[in-house]
C-alpha cells in the first residue's frame, strides 16, 4: 500500500489549489490527489451546458498565487476550466493525481497515526488503498453522479427530450425549436439567453422569482490597471478592491435589505422598461442574499426577454403532458426540449464513509471547528467555500491554514490534532451548519451536515473578514485543538500560544 503524507480528495479548483499550497509552505511533504473522474477540473469540467460561466468575479474567484489574465471577469466555463489546468500543469501537479480514483471511504488509527483511504477504481472496480497522515477533502459540496429533479406529476408523460444541466448532451440541437426550462436560479439565468440566440423561443418556469442583478463582464478598471502596473500588484489591488464590494454589498442586504430590495428591483425595471411585470416575475417574498444573488453579465437575460426570444413564467407546474407543461394556471406550454434546471444533490465529504478507530463517524453529531475540521475526527480537513461571496476566497485561508497546520505539528513532533469539545462546549447551543440561506438544495440535505456552535472556534461563520481573523490569524494552539503523538505517548503536547504567521495574502 502507498503512503504520502497528505491524500487531496479532489481534482477541481479547490484540489489544484490545495496542491499549490502544500508545494509553496510545505515543500517536504508528499502527496497524492484522489480524483473520481478522468479529467482535472471539478464543476468547470462536468458542467458542459451553452453558456456556463462563474457568477463570481476571478479576480476573487482565482487563486491568491495566480492572476487572472483574461479581459472578462465574469468568465466563462471553458476559460475557467483552462485556468484551472493551467494552474496544474505550471506546477507539475498532474504527475500527484490518480484519475479514476473513487473515494468511498477512509479509516483512521490513532495507533498508526495515519488515514487508510479506499478509492474504487474506474473501470474494473476494484478497491484501491492508500494511506496518509492527513486527509484534506476537496470534493466540493455536490454529488457528480446526478442533479435534482423534482418528483413532477406525469413526467413520464412528456415525448420531447427531457435534459438535466449536469449531464448535458454534446450533440444536442435546440436551434428553431421551442425550449422550456425550469428553475429560477444561475444555471436557469445563463441558459436563457444562451439558448435564446438559435431557439425559435425559449421559456423559463419559476415557481417563485430571485433577486437579479446585471454587472459588466469585463472590469475596466482591472483591465486598465493590467496596463500600467506590475501583473501580480495589479492582480492584488483589484482582488483587494472586489473582495471590499463584495462584503460591503452582503453587509447592507442584512442591515439594510429594504434599501438593497429597491435598489435591485430599480435596476431589473431599468433594463425591461416600465410595463413589465416586475413584481410577478422578479420580486422575490424574501430579503435579499436570503438565497444567493443571481448575477447576468452585461444584461444578456434582460437583452432576451426585450428581443423577445424569450419569456418568463411565474406559476406552479401542475404536471408534464406529452407535449410540455400544464400550469396550476390552466396554461399549457408546448415544448421540443425540457431542461429542469432544479439544482444539485448536496453531498458532505464526496458521500465517502468515515471511520475513526473502527467507530464509524456519524458527521451530523459532530460540530465543526472552525468550518474546517469536525470535533473528534483527527488530521482531516475539508473545503467548503462560501455561499456569500467567492468560493475560492474561503478554499485558499483553508489551505493556508492547513499547511500552517501541518508545519506546527512538525514542530511540536506530533502526529495527531484533533478539535475537542470542552465540558462546556457539548452544552452549547448547536445551530445548522449554514444559516440564514434558504435555498431549497440547501434545506432538502443541511440535515445530514455536521452542527456549529454559538461560539468560536465552533462557529462556521460564512464572513470573510472573521474567517480571517479566525481562520488565519488565530493561534493554532488554542486549547481546543488537541496535539498528541499517540506512537510515543498519550499525553497531549502542552499548548502554548503561537505568533500567527504572515501571509503575503492581499485579501
Amino acid at each position: 500500500m502507498d503512503h504520502v503524507d497528505v491524500v487531496i480528495v479532489g481534482a477541481g479548483l479547490s484540489g489544484i489549489g490545495a496542491a499549490r499550497h502544500l508545494q509553496d509552505s510545505c515543500p517536504g511533504k508528499t502527496f497524492a490527489i484522489l480524483e473520481a473522474r478522468e479529467v482535472i477540473g471539478g464543476t468547470w469540467d462536468l458542467f458542459r451546458y451553452p453558456g456556463i460561466r462563474s457568477d463570481s468575479d476571478m479576480y476573487t474567484m482565482g487563486y491568491d498565487s495566480k492572476p487572472w489574465r483574461e479581459a472578462k471577469a465574469i468568465a466563462d466555463g471553458p476559460s475557467i476550466l483552462a485556468y484551472v489546468k493551467e494552474a496544474a500543469t505550471e506546477r507539475d501537479i498532474n504527475k500527484a493525481i490518480r484519475f479514476g480514483h473513487k473515494v468511498t471511504s477512509a479509516g483512521w488509527s490513532s495507533d498508526e497515526a495515519r488515514w487508510t483511504v479506499v478509492s474504487k477504481r474506474t473501470g474494473d472496480g476494484e478497491p484501491v488503498q492508500i494511506s496518509c497522515n492527513f486527509l484534506f477533502m476537496c470534493s466540493g459540496y455536490y454529488s457528480y453522479e446526478k442533479g435534482y429533479t423534482p418528483e413532477f406529476e406525469a413526467i413520464d408523460d412528456y415525448q420531447g427530450e427531457l435534459i438535466h444541466p449536469q449531464a448535458w448532451p454534446e450533440d444536442l440541437d435546440y436551434a428553431g425549436k421551442r425550449v422550456v426550462i425550469i428553475g429560477s436560479g444561475a444555471t436557469a439565468m445563463t441558459l436563457v439567453p444562451a439558448i435564446a440566440e438559435t431557439a425559435a423561443r425559449v421559456t423559463m418556469v419559476q415557481r417563485s422569482p430571485t433577486y437579479v442583478i446585471s454587472w459588466p463582464a469585463e472590469d475596466k478598471l482591472a483591465n486598465a490597471l493590467k496596463k500600467f502596473l506590475p501583473e501580480k500588484l495589479a492582480y492584488r489591488i483589484t482582488r483587494w478592491k472586489n473582495v471590499q464590494m463584495q462584503r460591503y454589498v452582503y453587509h447592507q442586504t442584512r442591515v439594510n435589505p429594504d434599501k438593497i430590495k429597491r435598489k435591485l428591483l430599480s435596476l431589473v425595471r431599468k433594463n425591461l422598461g416600465p410595463d413589465y411585470d416586475i413584481d410577478k416575475h422578479f420580486t422575490p417574498d424574501y430579503n435579499p442574499w436570503d438565497q444567493r444573488l443571481c448575477l447576468v453579465p452585461d444584461a444578456d437575460l434582460f437583452k432576451a426577454i426585450n428581443s423577445g426570444k424569450a419569456v418568463v413564467v411565474t406559476d406552479q407546474i401542475e404536471r408534464f403532458t406529452a407535449t410540455g407543461l400544464k400550469l396550476a394556471s390552466g396554461e399549457e406550454l408546448e415544448a421540443d426540449i425540457i431542461v429542469t434546471a432544479t439544482g444539485l444533490n448536496l453531498e458532505l465529504l464526496g458521500g465517502a464513509k468515515f471511520t475513526v478507530d473502527g467507530e464509524p463517524v456519524h458527521f451530523p453529531d459532530t460540530v465543526t471547528y472552525k468550518g474546517l475540521m469536525y470535533s473528534g475526527v483527527p488530521n482531516l480537513a475539508h473545503i467548503m467555500g462560501y455561499i456569500n461571496a467567492s468560493w475560492t476566497l474561503r478554499s485558499e485561508l483553508v489551505a493556508e491554514y492547513v499547511c500552517r497546520l501541518l508545519n506546527r505539528m512538525d514542530e511540536l513532533g506530533a502526529s495527531q490534532c484533533t478539535p475537542r469539545l470542552a465540558e462546556a462546549d457539548r452544552a452549547m447551543p448547536k445551530r445548522q451548519w449554514i444559516e440564514d440561506f434558504s435555498p431549497g438544495y440547501m434545506r432538502r440535505k443541511m440535515h445530514l451536515f455536521p452542527k456549529q456552535g454559538d461560539h468560536d472556534p465552533w462557529r462556521n461563520t460564512q464572513n470573510y473578514a472573521l474567517d480571517k481573523k479566525m481562520i488565519r490569524h488565530a493561534p493554532l494552539e488554542d486549547g481546543v485543538l488537541n496535539f498528541s503523538n499517540p506512537k510515543v505517548s498519550s499525553v497531549a503536547v502542552k499548548p502554548h500560544v503561537a505568533t500567527p504567521l504572515k501571509t503575503k495574502s492581499a485579501a
